[in-house]
């Protein structure tokens, strides 16, 4: 049963490693790009939505269910759409760090509203188990989550900048606005909705320089040390 969080500044390579991460733990990869795409789907029948339960069924599908249940369960509880004034789903679980911060400060988005259904998918993800989360502020809202590995990458501002070069075929002035207006948007969208420094190493059980590993280093360190602790726990 392993739950970890893995959220990274701008040109720490933290898709990749959380990829590799998750290969060698043999657990479910969740970002940004899956849940949205698990989001859009929720327009089909329910019956064609193969339950979440079933371990056997595709990780898009058992995020389909997931989603699904959690829009139900808010219905259920007479709260009301979690999403109204914000937009369906997919468009919420889209919206860049920048983004998400700058529009809880207009009128027809709620503040609350995208935290509680945030929360809600980030929590449905870890009583799964067994998943590996980018990002999202999951360090946060999972802070007191039984269990719960939150890793934090790191790298100099040079190195980022590299990185972005290199992944992104920009030029240098381009990759630093790049890196410049990441970390400014993930710095304001987890100031904005969780109160926090992202970079604060207190939200993290382990911090790790990824200027000085390669990304299957990383990987391997990461993974030894949530198997360690996980041992720790199951005594």
């Amino acid at each position: 049963m392993t739950v970890v969080t893995v959220s990274g500044q701008p040109g720490t390579r933290t898709r990749d490693i959380g990829r590799l991460v998750a290969a060698r733990l043999d657990i479910d990869y969740v970002d940004q790009e899956i849940l949205v795409q698990a989001a859009s789907t929720l327009g089909v029948p329910l019956e064609s939505v193969v339950p979440f339960e079933e371990r056997t069924a595709s990780l898009g599908e058992r995020l389909s269910t997931l989603l699904r249940r959690f829009l139900e369960r808010s219905a259920a509880a007479g709260a009301g759409d979690p999403l109204t004034g914000a937009g369906s789903l997919d468009v919420v679980l889209g919206r860049t760090y920048a983004e998400a911060a700058a529009e809880a400060t207009q009128r027809d988005v709620s503040q609350q509203q995208y935290v509680v259904t945030l929360t809600g998918v980030i929590k449905g993800l870890a009583k799964q188990d067994n998943v590996l989360i980018i990002g999202r502020g999951s360090q946060v809202i999972l802070k007191d989550w039984p269990n719960a590995f939150h890793v934090l990458l790191v790298a100099p501002p040079d190195q980022q900048i590299a990185t972005l070069m290199e992944r992104e075929q920009v030029s240098r002035d381009e990759a630093t606005k790049r890196t410049h207006d990441s970390a400014k948007g993930r710095a304001s969208f987890h100031q904005t909705f969780f109160n926090v420094q992202v970079d604060n190493p207190a939200l993290y059980h382990l911090a790790l320089n990824t200027a000085h590993v390669s990304p299957e280093e990383a990987a391997a360190i990461i993974a030894d040390v949530a198997q360690r602790l996980q041992k720790q726990h199951t005594g």
